[in-house]
């Protein structure tokens, strides 16, 4: 439910004007409130406490806990069964400074019984009404110390507000009272003191919003017979001739000398008309205050007053008031006059609103149970059962009699089997029946066969007759009730105890939908039930817990488990969103913390196994699972050692002696060192917070430096020091690079925070604190105006806290430019002598040579041919990481270490390290594997892995989510299906792919042939790879010393790639890589050769201009036989002249534009010994994949399935995984990935055909009816499992796509393929550089916006905004779709259409990428131009 102006308006005063706000949830649908205030509580700025109570919570318990706060203020949409719960505590909290906000829809039925507990009752007509009420009344609790009702319509969203400034409400509420003139103080109590405390309240709220506020507004008549008092929604402007309305906004205090003021002498009626429509006492309460002002006044004569019922004002015209003062003045007026038609009459009970989000559970059901599904309080029922037809007891009801139902039919059944006269026939078939009358199938199938046979023979008999009448009965019915977490506040109350306790066959689903993040926002004293302990506690009771964005397979599991069991069931679903705009990329983000994190355990406890004499309790949180077994490990591992092995116990002791006196000895003379270096010496601490590395590499060079000029160095991250410690710290300098909109890189996250909260409580702890900063940053890195404060703010910001602390200043601020000639080096250099200086250092004469820093040539060179210490590294199991430079060279054997940055904040905040795990890579030339190749696969995802795997833009699997206690056992699997891992990464060859078209079956198994020639080939020889992972030791021992013939002990300076294309698809991108052969047919449709190009490449550094893609240049031609000594030589090139100094430079892409082409081709002609032949025509026409069925050259078929960003899993409605796992049990040819991320299922048989058919329509993998545009997109994995990510994008880009498209179908673009690319990161895994549009990551959110790239793969693109958001995005594209639609040429792409039209320049080669960037002409981006 979106927010009213008038909720809006409510919701905004109530927030900032008071300590703690508790609002309460809606019964059905998202409550208005919570809509209102999140913008509010997601903020930083946090004014009021706020806690969101779910239906039917003690919302007065919850407010008396906070009497003590200076105001307290209530929210709630009206229900009897919220409202009438504080009947009970209002005597209470009626001298508390409280305000109920309560909104209404056109019948203040419910709220008005609370108008006797409280002193003040406000109500508001409009929403500019309820927005200066709802001052009034904070104004009122907070100077008074009592509480005030200000009841508010919900109104419409056509009305405005004109709202106060946030900075002056509390000024307001502290502002002294302002009395009325000549009034004196009296008791609350008082009806007239009262009504003075209100318009004190009124003057103070006047002079702030500079609007009247009045208790009543009189119009109409000024000689009236007849006056009409309104309580509702209605404002009658109507000059009717003797009448006057008098419209009603203080309904107490109701002094009767103000009732008095408004009827003149004339007057001889009165009609009070309220808006109740369920107001169940014979008296309404305006009537009642006016009826007794009037009795207590002293008028000449008093008037007939006539109660009424206001019904629908808005079709209200001045002929029925007319009419209606009419009735009234005749003799037969109805006893309650009724203006306006009533609800009741318009419209029947609405079925409650089921928020989008839950349909995923009941959609699941329904797949699961078709035909058989039963949901007892299903909100269809509303409109024939009443409201109540949703509760748990009236569901427990309709079970209770559908089952005893049932019952009674298993009877007649038994009945009629016992009857003589019944044919064989029937009797077979109540037999048949009655044995599988609990197989919902079966019992189906045969129940419809007993209804024919029964009414075919016509039998009369009382048993017969009593089973077609209870023939719905014949399935066996899967029985669900569905409800909500706020079932677990009263066990009892709700009904849940009632269902767990009947021992009936029931299922009871409940949806948790509190967000992780916010669980602490409750009430905590409100404390939810555990649910699924109570059932468990029960003992007859199958329980789960499931979270469908987490584990589909383990929901769809726990459900079928739940149906069979014989007996109540309770499965608890956590779907935790805010509102229904929550995107489902944030629920998955909330259940990924909440079950990783423990909070939201995954089990599964079913009491028949138990009975069964197995364990009944299954743990199905593998991160869980996973921290208990690092636990039990780590607990057992010394008992274990010592129970299985005494002797190497006694040995361990044996040995402790002689180890410690070796320790102390080192130790001995390490502190003899120390004391030598520190005499004389001020000590120094250096802390740093880096993302990246480079912070930190300056911070340790500046320890290093401090050392040898004598100083007592230490270094260190900023979040391992506390405030207390630093507080004993003389001098320290802190060192700071920028992640993200200039936020604190992650490991001085906790640092900074707890810094900023001293800051803002204004304390001082770091009086005798010296301190010098200096942060690391990028001045183009947000190139707009409105974004510079991002520069360097994370370096700016500490300095500045850290002076409000109390510290002083040693050495001003510095600042490192990427920007600068030498980067931040150049404002290092100024800073880092100041510092010396300071110190009184900068005289001491260093002689001894500075320690070089440790690079990954070193790491390489002393790895022993890639071994380092990683077998070390996985036998310790303290961690679940390997070491830093042991991370490094698992990239050679296909293996990075990740860990789960969605939970990275929370588990740094727990003290426990990162949810580390690891991404295995497959090494498999040209895309192809077999079937059983990919069900060993598919199972490894499921073992090892997150359940899931990723077809990669480098034709190979993915698995994400090893913890590295699976390492070995997955790779030894992977081996297992005669595929390995060996260099899919590293600084060496990686997989080589190859276009897959599917029609050209002979020449593609001549490219494919030859890739993996080349792969085999430039294969690393070390046997690491087979001692480490395979346990195959060298039978020689050392003896035999591995040797790399072609990479030698550095291997390369940077990773190299190859592509193998087939024109006229480029699929490949094969200019994209750092050699691409393009295939070249002789006369005949023979493979002749290849066109060799050179020196492609997607990497780029944000704002390091020295960094750019590039593509491939073309050296010449080559034959087949010539193809891979020429890969070999141009790795050589590469191997001897990279730039092993910078990585960011390292690329053969640079190394062909230092050398210069011409040199370059010369040098890898040299090594031939012989000379490439001239380039040969070929022509390219796209670079993505044709979907659908192809036949090939020999006959056999080929499809190529849509597989969005490459990611092979199970979804609600999309069980890909599973499909594909059973088409590769019957398919007797190959799969082929694609480097567009897709899957090509290959040679298919004739023969073959109906059943793949048959399987892909059953599992909706023929489903090629997307856009052209998502069919041409593409992401990396980005968040949260790469290291690299700034921002999202294999979860985002399909919900951009959803967004873009819509654009294009309303420029008639639907089919029209448009390359659309996303990383998360300038890396360029997906090679956006040469998509015609495409999204770089800067930060969260936040994205370089490219343009122009070549459809054929053939031209880069250019950076056309260099920061950009989603509305930005859709802002820009869509006149330019539209453009494109209008304008363009026939056969015209996008990517050339917008360098046509004058929107960005082409770019021409890659060192020219930079040139004439953001934009052409009228559409250039002012940051640029600045």
């Amino acid at each position: 439910m979106s927010a009213s102006p008038s909720v809006a308006a409510v919701s905004r005063i109530a927030y900032l004007a008071s300590d703690i706000l508790v609002n309460a949830l809606s019964a059905s649908g998202p409550s208005p409130f919570q809509a209102s205030l999140h913008p509010f509580t997601a903020s930083s700025d946090t004014k009021a406490a706020v806690t969101h109570l779910p239906f039917g919570a003690d919302a007065g318990a919850a407010l008396l806990r906070h009497r003590s706060a200076r105001l307290l203020s209530y929210t709630a949409v009206a229900h009897p069964q919220l409202l009438n719960s504080l009947l009970l505590h209002l005597p209470e909290l009626s001298s508390t400074p409280t305000v109920f906000h309560v909104a209404v829809s056109n019948d203040l039925s419910d709220a008005l019984v609370l108008t006797s507990s409280l002193p003040f009752v406000l109500y508001s007509r409009t929403a500019q009404q309820a927005h200066d009420h709802a001052l009034l009344a904070s104004r009122l609790a907070f100077t008074e110390f009592i509480a005030v009702l200000h009841i508010f319509e919900l109104g419409d969203h056509a009305e405005s507000v004109h709202e106060v400034d946030g900075d002056r409400i509390q000024p307001f509420l502290f502002a002294p009272k302002l009395s009325p003139r000549g009034s004196v103080q009296k008791p609350t109590s008082d009806p007239s003191s009262a009504l003075q405390t209100y318009q004190s309240a009124a003057i103070a709220t006047v002079s702030l919003v500079r609007r009247p506020l009045r208790p009543f507004t009189q119009h109409g008549a000024s000689e009236p017979h007849t006056v009409i008092f309104t309580l509702g929604r209605a404002t009658f402007k109507y000059d009717i001739d003797g009448v006057s309305f008098v419209d009603v906004a203080l309904v107490k205090p109701l002094p009767s000398s103000t009732v008095l003021n408004t009827l003149s002498p004339s007057v001889t009626r009165v009609i009070v008309l309220e808006q109740i429509h369920r107001w169940t006492m014979k008296w309404t309460p305006l009537y009642l205050e006016v009826v007794s002002a009037i009795q207590q006044g002293e008028l000449p004569s008093r008037p007939v007053v006539q109660s009424g019922v206001l019904g629908d004002a808005s079709t209200v015209t001045e002929s029925d008031v007319a009419a209606l003062v009419q009735e009234a003045a005749s003799d037969s007026a109805p006893a309650r006059l009724s203006l306006g038609a009533s609800p009741s009459t318009q419209a029947t009970a609405s079925a409650p609103h089921v928020p989008k989000h839950e349909v995923a559970y009941t959609k699941i059901l329904h797949n699961l149970f078709p035909d058989r599904l039963d949901i007892l309080n299903s909100p269809e029922q509303v409109a024939s059962q009443g409201q109540a037809a949703t509760t748990p007891e009236f569901a427990l009801g309709v079970a209770r009699g559908e089952i005893e139902a049932r019952e009674e039919l298993i009877a007649a059944v038994q009945e009629l089997l016992r009857d003589p006269t019944v044919s064989i026939d029937i009797h077979s078939i109540l037999s048949r029946w009655l044995g599988a009358r609990d197989d919902g199938a079966k019992s189906k199938r045969i129940g419809e066969e007993l209804v024919a046979a029964l009414e075919g023979e016509k039998l009369t008999s009382p048993a017969a007759q009593k089973i077609l009448i209870l023939r719905r009965l014949l399935p066996a019915l899967s029985r669900w009730i569905i409800g909500s977490d706020a079932w677990s506040y009263d066990l009892g109350a709700s009904g849940l105890h009632h269902a767990v306790a009947s021992k009936l066959n029931i299922n009871i689903l409940i949806l948790d939908t509190t967000p992780y993040s916010t669980r602490n926002t409750v009430d905590p004293h409100r404390r939810k039930q555990d649910v699924g302990l109570y059932a468990m506690n029960h003992g007859d009771v199958y329980v789960a817990s499931t979270a469908v964005y987490s584990s589909y397979s383990q929901v769809l599991q726990a459900l079928m488990e739940a149906d069979r069991y014989p007996g109540p069931s309770v499965v608890l679903a956590y779907l935790p969103y805010v509102s229904e705009s929550t995107p489902a990329l944030e629920i998955l983000k909330e259940t990924k913390l909440a079950v990783d994190s423990g909070y939201w355990p995954l089990y599964r406890w079913n009491p028949a196994k138990e009975r069964e004499g197995k364990e009944p309790f299954s743990l199905d949180s593998d991160a869980v699972k996973n921290e208990l077994q690092t636990f039990l490990d780590r607990q057992n591992h010394l008992s274990q050692l010592v129970r299985s092995k005494p002797e190497l116990a006694a040995e361990l002791v044996g040995s402790l002696g002689e180890n410690l006196k070796q320790a102390r000895k080192q130790r001995a003379a390490q502190a003899y060192d120390d004391l030598l270096t520190a005499i004389d010496a001020p000590p120094l601490t250096v802390l740093y917070a880096s993302d990246g590395g480079k912070a930190e590499k300056v911070a340790k060079r500046l320890a290093t430096r401090g050392k040898l000029r004598g100083l007592s160095t230490s270094v260190a991250t900023m979040d391992s020091v506390t405030i207390e410690d630093l507080a004993k710290e003389e001098m320290v300098v802190f060192v700071t690079s920028v992640a993200g909109q200039g936020e604190f890189p992650q490991n001085g996250r906790t640092f900074i925070k707890t810094v900023n909260g001293l800051a803002a409580r204004g304390e001082r702890p770091l009086t005798s604190v010296k301190y010098s900063v200096f942060g690391m940053g990028d001045s183009h890195y947000w190139p707009r105006p409105e974004d510079a404060h991002y520069y360097n703010k994370s370096g700016k910001d500490l300095d500045a806290r850290l002076e409000q602390l109390g510290a002083t200043r040693f050495v001003p601020l510095g600042l490192g430019d990427d920007q600068d000639a030498d980067g931040p080096e150049t404002g290092y250099k100024a800073w880092e002598p100041l510092v010396w200086k300071a110190l009184g250092v900068d005289a001491v004469e260093v002689k001894e040579a500075e320690p070089e820093p440790i690079t990954n040539e070193h790491i390489k060179v002393a790895s022993q041919y890639l071994r380092g210490t990683i077998v070390e590294g996985l036998a310790d199991t303290s961690t679940g990481a390997l070491a830093p430079s042991d991370t490094q060279l698992t990239k050679f054997h296909g293996i990075y270490q990740q860990d789960d940055r969605d939970i990275r904040d929370e588990r740094q905040a727990q003290g426990v390290e990162p949810a580390y795990s690891f991404m295995i890579r497959v090494r498999m030339p040209g895309g192809v594997c077999l079937p059983q190749q990919w069900l060993i696969m598919d199972q490894i995802a499921d073992e090892h892995g997150n359940g899931t795997f990723k077809i990669t833009t480098r034709q190979t699997f993915q698995f994400h989510g090893v913890i590295k206690r699976h390492l070995k056992s997955a790779i030894q699997d992977i081996n297992r299906a005669l595929l390995d891992t060996l260099a899919a990464c590293g600084d060496v060859n990686r997989n080589v792919i190859v276009s897959t078209v599917p029609s050209l079956s002979k020449l593609h198994a001549q490219a494919y042939e030859f890739a993996k020639r080349v792969s085999e080939h430039l294969l690393p020889r070390t046997t690491a790879y087979h001692e480490i992972w395979l346990d195959k030791k060298l039978v020689a021992g050392d003896a035999l010393k591995d040797v790399e013939p072609l990479y030698g002990q550095f291997y390369l300076p940077r990773k190299f790639k190859v592509a193998v294309a087939i024109p006229p698809n480029n699929d490949v991108d094969v200019f994209a890589n750092d050699v691409g052969f393009i295939a070249i047919v002789d006369e005949k449709g023979e493979l002749a050769g290849f066109n060799v190009a050179a020196g492609g490449g997607m990497g780029v550094t944000h704002g390091n201009k020295k960094t750019y893609p590039r593509i491939g240049s073309m050296l010449g031609f080559c034959t087949v036989e010539q193809g891979v000594e020429v890969a070999e030589k141009i790795m050589i090139v590469q191997r001897d002249n990279g730039n092993r100094a910078d990585r960011k430079n390292a690329r053969l892409k640079y190394t062909i534009d230092r050398m210069g082409l011409d040199v370059f081709k010369a040098a890898v002609e040299k090594l031939l010994g012989y000379q490439l032949a001239p380039a040969r025509p070929f022509s390219f026409e796209k670079n993505i994949d044709d979907f659908g069925w192809i036949t090939g050259q020999d006959g056999r078929h080929h499809f190529t399935c849509f597989i969005e960003n490459g990611r092979v899993q199970d979804e609600p409605e999309r069980d890909f995984k599973t499909g594909l796992r059973e088409i590769a049990k019957v398919h007797k040819g190959t799969f082929r990935m694609t480097a567009n991320q897709h899957l090509i299922i290959s040679d298919v048989p004739t023969e073959e055909l109906p059943t793949i058919k048959r399987l892909l329509a059953q599992y909706k993998l023929d489903n090629l009816a997307h856009s052209g545009l998502r069919l041409s997109s593409s992401a990396c994995v980005a968040f949260p499992t790469c290291g690299l990510a700034m921002a999202e994008s294999e979860r985002y880009l399909p919900l951009l796509v959803d967004k873009v498209e819509k654009i294009c179908e309303e420029n008639g673009l639907r089919n029209d393929s448009i390359v659309m690319r996303m990383t998360g990161c300038p890396n360029g895994c997906a090679r956006p550089y040469i998509a015609e549009v495409a999204f770089v990551g800067k930060a969260p959110g936040t994205y370089s916006m490219l343009l122009g790239g070549g459809y054929h793969g053939q031209r880069l693109n250019k950076i056309y905004r260099e920061t950009v958001t989603e509305p930005e995005i859709l802002a820009i594209l869509s006149p330019m779709i539209k453009r494109y639609a209008l304008e363009r040429h026939q056969g015209e792409h996008f990517g050339d259409f917008v360098i046509r039209a004058g929107y960005i320049a082409p770019t021409t080669e890659g060192k020219a990428w930079y040139d004439r960037m953001g934009g052409e002409g009228q559409y250039r981006d002012i940051a640029v131009t600045a």
